[in-house]
């Protein structure tokens, strides 16, 4: 984290809070900017000036794009924009791509440069396509330009959701921003549901990760540090599932947590995540997975490049496109890139081949298909480099034998196995559903509503000091996301 866990959950948020509904309405924004880029500078003191030169740059950029358009000036308007969005797309290459387009350099021309690379500012991929969307939505006329840069600069710096997103689109939340402009006065109710909801969906999110994602991944970590030579098959897929949980628990966690916080504040921020793991198809199973990036690249490239209203071939051309770019913002690794690519394919097949037939055959080998096909990505994903991944592949696949009986596999089984069952029923709607049936049945009685209230805020309790304890343990959490 950019703070120590309990500098951030102990200090710095309460203070926070406190400070920004003792303030009036007028100044809230301003407050609110102002420890954004505190939170941002402690722990990225070195590129603080370029997230604040990203926000003067695109405040004024869609100014500019706002003016044009008013004055009918379209040509003025495209070179302001396509201007803009390339200025935002170089800066991001410049610090994510650079050693990558250097290594595919050297390996074509065959020199050898010494460069010791650029150390990736945190969060740039998630506030860059922030801005990105804003311009965007400015020039195809879905907003009109912020005037205020306090509401600009709050909008892409707003700390819940800084560092690792969900990437929040300008046309989603503009409508609140404008109203928290306005508001003079505090509705105290309203307040205090902001604050119960917030910090509720925010102990959710932190138990998830230093409960689940942290414990979880111990196992991987043990698995991945082994040779691939010697993994035999059972390992290989209890490894590979046991990273499957701790992406998911550790970044829906970071949503969750992203989310409250921004509740806590007044704003309500689209879902990043929708139980993803219960999907039986790949094209389900992505509008379930980190679904603000999947929207943005809809929004912002699959659309405008024609979507499915060309011809199959451009059709084709357009998925595999959006899928490659898709991998490629997750990182500067070739193996990324073959990972969006795998998923561009397995989609496509599905909607000119598969998916028909899918619809035909038991849901319970839909869910194995979706289930399988999502490990194998993991590992591409994962993996260092191609060669490792296909090692990883030929252990899943029994190439170093299946281990069945084997020491290193009954003894994952007997300590992972409980877990990992837990782990399958938190991935699923069934503890929410389970929650809603009990809280209908004691609504039916008398005080139900005070008892469910008590059993929830006991249960949060109970999650934040196994969570507290679990972080004084681990010194150390950082979020995966954080490196993308």
């Amino acid at each position: 984290m950019v703070f120590s866990s309990f500098v951030f959950l102990f200090r710095f948020l309460p203070v926070v809070l406190v400070v920004y509904y003792c303030l009036p309405g007028c100044v809230r924004q301003f407050w609110l900017l102002l420890s954004s880029l505190l939170f941002y500078a402690w722990g990225e003191p070195d590129y603080v000036i370029l997230l604040i030169l990203s926000i003067f740059f695109n405040y004024f950029s869609g100014l500019l794009i706002g003016y044009h358009k008013k004055q009918n000036r379209r040509k003025a308007a495209v070179i302001s924009m396509i201007t803009a969005v390339s200025a935002n797309v170089l800066l991001l290459c410049a610090f994510k791509y650079s050693l990558m387009i250097l290594e595919l350099f050297e390996t074509v021309c065959s020199v050898r440069i010494d460069f010791a690379g650029i150390i990736l500012p945190a969060g740039i991929s998630f506030y860059t396509f922030q801005s990105v969307s804003y311009l965007a939505d400015v020039w195809r006329g879905d907003v009109e330009p912020q005037k205020s840069i306090v509401s600009f600069g709050m909008y892409i710096a707003m700390f819940p959701q800084l560092i690792a997103g969900p990437v929040v689109r300008y046309k989603y939340i503009e409508a609140q921003i404008r109203k928290k402009q306005k508001d003079q006065e505090t509705d105290h109710q309203q307040v205090i549901r902001n604050l119960s909801h917030g910090i509720g969906r925010f102990i959710i999110g932190l138990s998830k990760k230093v409960i689940l994602a942290n414990n979880v991944g111990i196992f991987w970590q043990q698995i991945s540090g082994m040779e691939t030579g010697s993994l035999s098959a059972v390992t290989a897929w209890f490894g590979i599932t046991a990273f499957a949980f701790q992406i998911y628990f550790d970044f829906s966690g970071y949503s969750d947590m992203a989310l409250g916080l921004a509740a806590m504040f007044g704003f309500r921020l689209e879902e990043n995540f929708d139980y993803p793991y219960i999907s039986k198809s790949i094209t389900e199973f992505w509008r379930r997975w980190h679904i603000s990036i999947g929207t943005w690249f809809r929004e912002y490239v699959y659309i405008p490049l024609g979507g499915n209203r060309t011809g199959r071939i451009r059709h084709i051309f357009n998925i595999l496109l959006v899928w490659m770019l898709t991998g490629l913002w997750h990182g500067a690794r070739f193996n990324f890139l073959l990972w969006g690519l795998y998923f561009g394919v397995i989609i496509l097949l599905e909607k000119y081949v598969i998916l028909k037939a899918l619809k035909h055959i038991p849901a319970i080998l839909r869910y194995v298909y979706s289930a399988v096909l999502i490990l194998f990505g993991w590992v591409i994903f994962e993996a260092d480099s191609i060669g490792e991944a296909g090692g990883y592949f030929k252990s899943l696949l029994g190439g170093n034998g299946w281990g069945i009986r084997s020491d290193s596999a009954i003894y994952l089984l007997y300590t992972g196995l409980f877990f990992m069952i837990l782990l399958i029923i938190g991935a699923t709607p069934l503890p929410a559903i389970l929650w809603k049936k009990t809280e209908k049945k004691l609504s039916g009685i008398r005080r139900g509503i005070v008892i469910c209230s008590m059993i929830r805020n006991a249960g949060y309790l109970v999650l934040m000091l196994v969570s507290t304890a679990y972080l004084v343990e681990q010194s150390y959490n950082p979020f995966l996301y954080f490196r993308f």
